[in-house]
């Protein structure tokens, strides 16, 4: 690991052996320039040494495990689980071994990259919509009277719920996959629609991620404050290492590890901070940052466990049910659109095809059906952490991933690394929160560059579909049963609809840019496809276009005479945009 980041430019001839290039591989893969790819250690499809595999692919394990298992975590309270239940551990332990399998079959025979399959957050609100909306309360239910028994049948219950939307959702990713209809969804979504939806799967959770900091402030200001400090003032700072050669023997290497592991050195720091205040008794008894408030889930979880579908019975499903969890499908297809061109473009090769994008698709939804089948309390999706794990170290073999993704299997068998995520303090989990959820709402905003900001059509729809998309649910959420048709299942799919921040804001900035006319005549360009769909206009200002059938909404755009011609000295010359306007509009993202 150390030796990899440590000297990306130097000859092959002059590396240590675990930089080496590797002359044995799979087969090539085509490369997008030589510039690009003069600083791969190792290609897509290079076989590197059994150890590099190793020490890489738990590199990748640390930084994806570290933001994944906050997800079970966060469902597990609104599963109604008690805070020393074992089945949090469990149901920990049963989302790496998952992932583990479903990273396997990505990498053997989905999109082929070197990307881990992580936890999907895109998932993560409507499920708590779910359970919050068709379910009572837990803090209405008399959990304190209940036997164990009773208390278990609540929380599974609701888990099968679940599972089963899950389930029956991944049939929809299956079947856009498995049909190659990847391009024609390309082109019904504009900039306009990802930025509403993906980013309010950030800020739809604000409240939720500050009551959990409101447990103690201090500890949860402490970690988002050293993640601050790793990612931003120390990210290139390399720290010496001792290392050993089998042909030099022991030498100094150095290595980015602030860059490589932010969150789990913050966590490991502000941990012991929370066990030093624990056995100092600076903190009072049972409050949240004790060390010894979850000191049990360790000590008491098994060994060796084994998931298995069913293993919290049968899965069920509603209408509503389905259709919330609809809407997380649907915005994790969106990102992985982006994932797998900044996947291709970190491990040096050339952009995926459409079918490898229809196979990795495909293979996401087999993997939520498998995720619905066990038992997840989530769907899946490809972890953007890793991505930047790639750029960093300069290695993209997809065997490394593979490595990691026996390693995840590995966890998920025992027991015990469930029982030690769990472990870990609410409030240092609460930190971990506030940059993942930040960055989330972030990376939402980054579709921005591809709008042109100067329009106020386009500032209309994103402004109103992002306050819209925040108010309403809010409201519905305070005000309960407000949605009274007669019918209840009629009732709760609006509920559950009207109340998902994602489905509301998304919705809605899709249906005002395809029925709001433009003022101006745009085209594609070929980088949008790198990035979902990027339009640009004639003059250069980036402005979303007509959406498909939109026609038939709205009146023809003329272009301006100006766009149509360019000079060539003093003779105006038709150009581009004149041929195409003589030529007819392109399909859609062409």
């Amino acid at each position: 690991m150390t030796m990899a980041i440590s000297s990306g430019d130097d000859n092959d001839a002059s590396k240590p052996p675990l930089l080496q290039s590797q002359e044995t591989s799979e087969h090539d893969t085509p490369s997008l320039n030589s510039n690009e790819t003069d600083d791969i250690l190792y290609k897509v499809d290079d076989v590197p040494p059994w150890y590099v595999c190793l020490i890489f692919g738990v590199q990748h394990y640390l930084t994806m495990a570290g933001g994944t298992v906050i997800i079970p975590i966060i469902i597990s309270s609104f599963l109604c689980m008690g805070e020393d239940d074992l089945a949090r551990a469990a149901l920990v332990s049963t989302v790496l071994f998952h992932l583990g399998l479903v990273t396997l079959l990505q990498t053997t025979i989905g999109v082929r990259l070197p990307i881990i399959q992580g936890g999907s957050f895109t998932y993560l609100v409507p499920t708590i919509v779910l359970l919050t909306t068709i379910h009572e309360p837990c803090s209405a239910l008399p959990m304190a009277n209940m036997t164990e028994v009773e208390r278990e049948e609540v929380w599974q219950v609701r888990i099968r719920d679940v599972q089963g939307s899950i389930a029956i959702a991944s049939l929809f990713q299956i079947v856009i996959g498995v049909s190659g209809i990847t391009s024609l969804l390309q082109s019904w979504i504009s900039p306009l629609t990802v930025v509403p939806t993906m980013t309010l799967v950030g800020l739809s959770l604000f409240d939720l991620t500050a009551q959990q900091a409101a447990r103690h402030w201090g500890i949860s200001s402490l970690t988002v404050a050293l993640i601050v400090v790793f990612t931003q003032y120390l990210r290139n700072v390399k720290l010496p290492f001792l290392i050993y050669s089998y042909r030099k023997g022991f030498a100094v290497s150095r290595f980015r590890i602030f860059a490589c592991f932010p969150m789990l050195l913050a966590v490991f720091i502000s941990w012991m901070v929370c066990w030093i205040l624990t056995v100092t008794d600076l903190l009072p008894e049972g409050s949240a940052p004790r060390t010894d408030v979850k000191g049990s889930f360790l000590n008491n979880s098994p060994w060796f466990r084994v998931p298995y579908p069913g293993q919290w019975g049968f899965p069920k499903a509603s209408v509503a049910g389905v259709v919330s969890i609809l809407s997380g499908t649907i915005a994790s297809i969106i990102e992985n659109f982006s994932n797998y061109y900044a996947c291709a473009r970190v491990a040096g090769v050339s952009n995926p095809p459409t079918n490898a994008i229809n196979r990795g698709i495909g293979i996401e939804g087999i993997g939520c059906l498998l995720a619905g089948l066990i038992g997840t309390g989530s769907g899946t999706t490809c972890s953007t952490q890793n991505v930047g794990v790639i750029e960093i170290t300069k290695v993209g073999s997809r065997r490394v991933v593979q490595y990691s993704a026996f390693l995840l299997i590995l966890t998920g068998l025992l027991g015990k690394t469930g029982g030690l995520f769990i472990a870990i303090p609410d409030p240092v989990l609460a930190g971990i929160l506030i940059i993942t959820f930040a960055m989330i709402t972030a990376a939402g905003m980054t579709s921005l560059q591809c709008i042109d900001l100067n329009s106020s059509r386009n500032l209309f729809v994103l402004g109103f579909s992002l306050f819209l998309g925040i108010a309403l649910p809010k409201w519905l959420q305070n005000n309960p049963g407000t949605i009274r048709t007669g019918v209840v299942m009629l009732d709760q799919v609006l509920t559950v609809i009207l109340q998902n921040p994602m489905f509301v804001g998304g919705f809605l900035g899709f249906f005002l840019d395809t029925t709001i006319p433009v003022n101006e005549y745009t085209v594609y360009s070929e980088s949008w496809d790198k990035l979902g769909r990027e339009r640009k206009s004639m003059s250069g200002v980036r402005a979303p276009s007509v959406a498909f059938g939109a026609k038939l909404l709205r009146p023809p755009v003329v272009p301006n005479p100006r766009q149509l011609f360019h000079h060539q000295g003093d003779s105006p010359v038709l150009g581009p945009a004149g041929l195409h306007h003589l030529q007819g509009p392109a399909p859609r993202g062409v």
